[in-house]
């Protein structure tokens, strides 16, 4: 019993030494790789900057090089232009010839553009003259035609032969017998007896032939440069018709009693001029 325990122990030990011997040649192992490794990438690391290096050189002596090469390019050509500048300076005999035809020949051109231009400055001032004188000639015109165009104030003659029984007050005030009071009057009152022929007191166009509730019945005749006159109180009108143009002296209506504003009067004819829609005073324009 007590062998058999003992080999045992013996076994045990035995497996112990065994594990302990690999772990250690495990460990050798890595250890000796690792120094194998690290020697490697060393030497590599090494290499690696001994070609930056001389790709560092290569490239310094490249750029230096091309610098040289720049340099001498640029003093080639500062000297040629240099020797250019002084050949046209100095020149030959040949070359002054040349240039002074050239010259010449310049100066030929620059005459006869100045030439041309001088021309086309004439014709432009010419043209611009005649343009002045034209609409100089256009407004003459027009203004001789103003002139002709323009047209007298007409003449008026007295429309009925009789006495004025009212003047003319449109400032002040006449009294009238039909409303009894004191009134203004826009016109001027022609006696005459009833169904006395009225004529027109200036050439014109009838207007309008109305009953007006104050004044009866009406004939407006217009005429030249604004001017209109009135016939008011007439009996008949059948003489003219709205739209004719009349001749003074021609008949426009006789007198009647129809204006209700001056019934109470005696016969006669109402009688207005106006001038742009202001009344005037008729006998300062009618002439006998």
């Amino acid at each position: 019993m007590r062998r058999e325990n003992r080999r045992s122990s013996e076994d045990n030990g035995l497996d112990t030494k065994k594990i302990l011997y690999i772990a250690g040649s495990i460990l050798s192992v890595a250890i000796i790789g690792f120094v194998v490794t690290f020697f490697v990438y060393g030497k590599g690391l090494k290499k690696a900057d001994t070609n930056l290096g001389k790709l560092d050189t290569n490239m310094t002596t490249e750029y230096m090089q091309n610098t040289e090469e720049a340099s001498s390019s640029l003093g080639k050509t500062v000297n040629e232009m240099t020797n250019t500048l002084a050949n046209e300076v100095l020149g030959n005999s040949s070359n002054n010839t040349v240039n002074e035809t050239n010259t010449t020949k310049y100066a030929v051109n620059t005459s006869n553009v100045e030439e041309k231009t001088t021309t086309q400055n004439t014709k432009k001032d010419k043209e611009s003259t005649d343009k002045s004188k034209t609409a100089k000639n256009e407004t003459n015109k027009k203004e001789e035609a103003k002139t002709e165009t323009k047209v007298s104030d007409p003449t008026f003659k007295r429309p009925v032969v009789g006495e004025v029984i009212r003047e003319f007050a449109k400032d002040k005030l006449v009294y009238s017998n039909t409303l009894a009071e004191w009134v203004t009057h826009n016109g001027v009152d022609i006696k005459a007896d009833k169904t006395t022929v009225v004529k027109v007191a200036a050439d014109g166009t009838v207007k309008s032939i109305k009953n007006d509730p104050r004044y009866g019945l009406t004939v407006v005749v217009e005429h030249t440069n604004g001017f209109s006159t009135v016939y008011s109180n007439l009996l008949t009108a059948e003489f003219v018709v709205e739209g004719e143009n009349i001749k003074q002296g021609q008949t426009v209506g006789t007198i009647g009693n129809t204006a209700s504003f001056e019934i109470s009067d005696e016969a006669h004819l109402h009688f207005e001029i106006t001038k742009d829609g202001e009344y005037l005073d008729p006998e300062l324009y009618i002439k006998e």
